[in-house]
């Protein structure tokens, strides 16, 4: 738990007395039972450790939340609906933002909660404000304010004592897409986080779609964060403590539905949404999640910087690819650190300005590698290149075989773990390239990563000149 996670403002840790309600101390698994009543609900055994942890983030006994869970398992009926009707019992005089990955299911679940207010006041010992019950905004008579909105929708001038977070990856389109987990990762960071009032505590509740979604970055970068995962099926040490196989919710889908559900969707999909286990592409050549970061690399022998050639500038309705300066160090104990990316996108005279630059900047004992493009109009670049590159050691070369086979020496160091990278912030772009590889819609560092590797192994090749008397050799 957070060092201060039970250091709560006054409007978080006050009885509800102190506020002047007068409601009773309605129990959160009480108030569910009263909600599911009328429709017979019964609160099934996973159900139960949902509420359990709820009442954790309501007491402050923990601040972030990640509910993990299959479709269709009652994660957001439970968090999403019926927790902040009741939050408002405990916690008065206090903001929520509701975020999901479209204002149109934000604004689902700000109805159905505010219909729960509205025809259970009496229960929970408030009601809706006569001045403001929009769908998406509405406050209630114990000065309580709901907020709901799609992610990277506006929220600025908005502030949150509780932040839920909803199903913010809409599709398998958008999970595989490094561009839109960026923009996600980005909001969330950016705006929603400065949102949050001092001591304020966050839900996140979500199906995994990807090892790099949204609770994955998160947990990659916060182990602070209480996870919940339950899987459709159990595993080892299930939390649940049901026996592997078991189904989660076995009166709304056995187990025989749930196998005939994961021969239908195929293994990946099954194991992100139904096991919220995401694993790498199949498909993909690297495993990027071996790839250490380092603070500080280690004991370094020689440094190769290579490139990958673009010379085309950015116009609207164009995406070129970027030209990519990527420098691989040896270590003592053979392994392989990268150090630096330089990534532009210019045209020809800046690319070589900045080649330039960098190679003054590395300094002359860091071999430069240049990707020659076929038939005379390369020979004269890389010419002219060199020329301008004198006093460092260049080694030049065309492309041979596909981007894949190329690939094949850097993807075995992967694997291998012999690969690392300097902690920096081209870290996430380069990661994300090399997750998507071969099916990406940027390769750039990834042929630089190949022209190094390449390189790595040429100059630990070359012949050795030794000074020793004629008599001595």
């Amino acid at each position: 738990m957070p060092p201060c996670a039970n250091q709560l403002p006054s409007e978080l840790a006050a009885p509800l007395s102190e506020h002047g309600t007068g409601a009773p101390q309605l129990s959160l698994l009480d108030w569910a039972l009263h909600v599911g009543e009328p429709q017979s609900h019964t609160i099934a055994a996973h159900h139960h450790l949902i509420i359990e942890k709820l009442n954790d983030i309501a007491a402050g006994r923990i601040d972030r939340l990640m509910l993990l869970l299959p479709p269709g398992h009652g994660k957001s009926t439970y968090a999403s609906s019926i927790f902040p009707a009741w939050w408002f019992t405990r916690h008065p005089a206090t903001s929520i933002i509701s975020a999901c990955h479209t204002d149109s299911l934000a604004s689902h679940f700000a109805r159905h909660t505010r219909a729960l207010v509205r025809e259970n006041a009496e229960t929970l010992g408030y009601e809706l404000s006569k001045e403001d019950r929009g769908a998406s905004r509405w406050r209630t008579s114990n000065r309580g304010d709901y907020f709901a909105c799609g992610v990277r929708g506006p929220i600025t001038g908005r502030r949150a004592d509780l932040v839920l977070i909803d199903d913010p990856v809409k599709n398998m389109a958008e999970a595989v897409s490094a561009a839109a987990r960026n923009t996600l990762w980005n909001w969330y960071r950016a705006d929603l986080l400065t949102r949050l009032r001092p001591q304020g505590r966050i839900i996140l509740i979500m199906t995994r779609w990807h090892e790099d979604d949204l609770g994955g970055r998160i947990l990659q970068n916060d182990p602070s964060w209480t996870v919940l995962r339950l899987p459709a099926l159990a595993e080892e040490n299930d939390p649940m403590g049901r026996e592997p196989g078991a189904a989660l919710w076995p009166e709304a889908f056995d187990q025989r539905a749930l196998e005939r559900t994961r021969h239908s969707v195929g293994p990946r999909y099954w194991q992100a949404t139904y096991q919220q286990n995401p694993t790498p592409d199949a498909d993909a050549l690297f495993l990027s999640a071996r790839i250490q970061v380092l603070d500080q690399p280690p004991s370094i022998i020689r440094e190769i910087r290579a490139w990958d050639l673009a010379g085309t500038q950015p116009t609207e309705g164009r995406d070129p690819d970027w030209t990519v300066g990527l420098k691989l160090a040896v270590t003592s104990n053979h392994q392989y650190v990268i150090t630096d990316i330089v990534r532009l996108r210019e045209g020809p005279i800046e690319i070589a300005n900045a080649i330039c630059a960098t190679a003054s900047q590395d300094g002359p004992s860091v071999t430069i590698g240049l990707a020659q493009d076929p038939g005379q109009a390369g020979k004269q670049q890389i010419a002219w290149l060199t020329t301008r590159l004198a006093g460092h050691r260049v080694r030049a070369s065309p492309e041979t075989g596909s981007k894949f086979l190329r690939a094949q020496p850097a993807a075995a160091a992967v694997d291998a773990g012999m690969l690392s990278m300097v902690r920096a912030g081209w870290n996430r772009t380069f990661l994300d390239e090399l997750r998507d590889f071969p099916n990406g819609r940027k390769d750039d560092q990834v042929d630089a990563l190949s022209r190094a590797f390449s390189l790595v192994s040429e100059v630990a090749t070359q012949p050795r000149r030794l000074n020793v008397p004629m008599m001595a050799r």
